[in-house]
């Protein structure tokens, strides 16, 4: 338990001092490493400057699909909180950007610190529309719920027939960090369902989801900075960030309560509700002293891990019908005097300690060695992890060249100096020109 709880206070305070951050220039210092940090507006104005090195070419002059795109979050996220600092843009909205532009787009609201699977059904149910429903098999093997949460639907005509084109509606998944593999495992289940539910019980009551009716409706998978090999960060969450729940007050601050902080960690099925009007400070204990952290792999502690990265990798798998897309992230420099990956001075100081870590972390298991190839992070995620499957999976990766080969991860590259939330637009940096180049690029894509 006491893992998760450091887990848990670990997401949610790196992602409210992230906001704190923004508008304040990042005039923050974090003690523990006693390393300036966006100590004037100046070093701000540096960071502006950096221009992403990873940039989008549409594949033909012209659109060739609307599809809409669902924007996916990571570990500890949510769609926006007080209805004005958004999970993709801070305090821009890339969401509506976008939507100004003419792109049909989405933010997906799923389990902050749930499975894959878990996080799957949500995103499924959430697109759809309907109930989540996790399985009469996977909820009778993690002792959980088989139903969650009810949702009127995003887009509730995915997956039928356009009467107009004849063609089937698809969507385009864009994934940040943990989003990443979520998206994943939810195609994978489209193809395929699951065999484990399909044969409980002879599949009575059994989910559209999971029965082996294959649903090509997903035209592209984009994920952003994710663990799809896992994150040597799951070895060591004892560095918090000092003060955590000062910090979650500090924002809860923002919108006037203190006593209030506007955040669902949206783990139902597991019996932890938030009530309605309870504080914050009583719901997070609530979840924290649960005892499902001490008897479930069915978790995003688990999946991050680098085992249980193996473990997804074995049957979640890249689908020939489907584009794949990812990209890098970084924000260190070798040390020239240990060799190690150190942070870089403008990442945010909430990765500090975990990016020491990570930068030096190397340990000798049975199916895997971590040396200094897994160094280069991001504050949050080995880079090495993030270009696709590898560990565990028959997935094919290929550098992209202009040209995207369908059923195979394309890496567009890494951002460099970008930590593992300036990506999504947590910093300084306006991120809603790079996000309409991506928008560009999958609306460019063949139907």
């Amino acid at each position: 338990m006491m893992f998760f709880y450091r887990l848990i206070m670990s997401g949610v305070a790196v992602i409210l001092c992230s906001g704190l951050s923004i508008g304040l220039a990042h005039a923050t210092e974090l003690s523990s490493t006693r390393l300036p940090y966006h100590s004037s507006l100046k070093a701000a104005s540096q960071e502006k400057k950096i221009r992403p090195s990873v940039k989008f070419t549409p594949v033909n002059s012209s659109p060739q699909n609307t599809y809409p795109i669902i924007l996916v979050h990571g570990l500890a996220g949510f769609d926006d909180l007080y209805g004005f600092f958004q999970y993709w843009g801070g305090l821009t909205d890339i969401e509506k950007d976008l939507r100004k532009r003419g792109y049909h787009v989405y933010t997906a609201d799923i389990g902050t610190f749930s499975s894959n699977w878990d996080r799957a059904v949500e995103l499924y149910a959430q697109i759809k529309g309907g109930r989540a429903d996790y399985g009469a098999a996977h909820a009778k093997k993690h002792g959980h719920d088989r139903y969650g949460r009810t949702y009127p639907g995003l887009y509730p005509e995915w997956g039928k027939v356009d009467e107009k084109t004849g063609k089937v509606n698809k969507v385009h998944l864009i994934g940040h960090s943990l989003g990443g593999q979520t998206v994943r495992t939810l195609v994978q289940l489209l193809e395929h369902g699951d065999k484990n539910e399909s044969a409980f019980k002879k599949g009575v009551g059994l989910s559209p989801l999971f029965n082996h009716e294959q649903k090509s409706w997903v035209s592209s998978v984009m994920a952003i900075s994710s663990p799809h090999d896992g994150s040597t960060l799951t070895y060591q969450i004892e560095e918090m960030m000092p003060k955590a729940q000062q910090l979650i007050a500090a924002f809860a601050a923002i919108s006037g309560n203190r006593s209030f902080v506007d955040y669902d960690f949206k783990l139902d099925q597991w019996g932890l509700k938030r009530h309605p009007g309870e504080p914050f400070n009583d719901y997070m204990k609530r979840v924290c002293k649960s005892s499902i952290w001490k008897k479930t792999k069915d978790s995003s502690e688990w999946d991050t891990s680098l085992p249980g990265a193996i473990e997804l990798n074995q049957w979640v798998q890249a689908q020939p019908q489907v584009y794949y897309f990812s990209v890098g992230t970084e924000q260190t420099y070798r040390s020239p005097f240990t060799g190690h990956e150190v942070p870089e001075l403008l990442m945010n100081p909430a990765f500090y300690s975990f990016s020491f870590y990570m930068g030096k972390y190397t340990r000798n298991f049975d199916e895997m060695i971590v040396d200094k190839g897994w160094f280069k992070n991001d504050g949050m995620v080995n880079t090495r992890s993030m270009a696709g499957p590898t560990m565990g999976s028959t997935d094919l990766i290929v550098p992209y060249n202009g040209t995207p080969q369908i059923g195979k991860w394309n890496y567009l590259g890494t951002m460099k100096s970008y930590d593992h939330v300036d990506i999504i637009g947590m910093g300084i940096r306006d991120m809603r020109p790079w996000y309409r180049g991506m928008a560009a690029l999958l609306a460019s894509l063949p139907e």
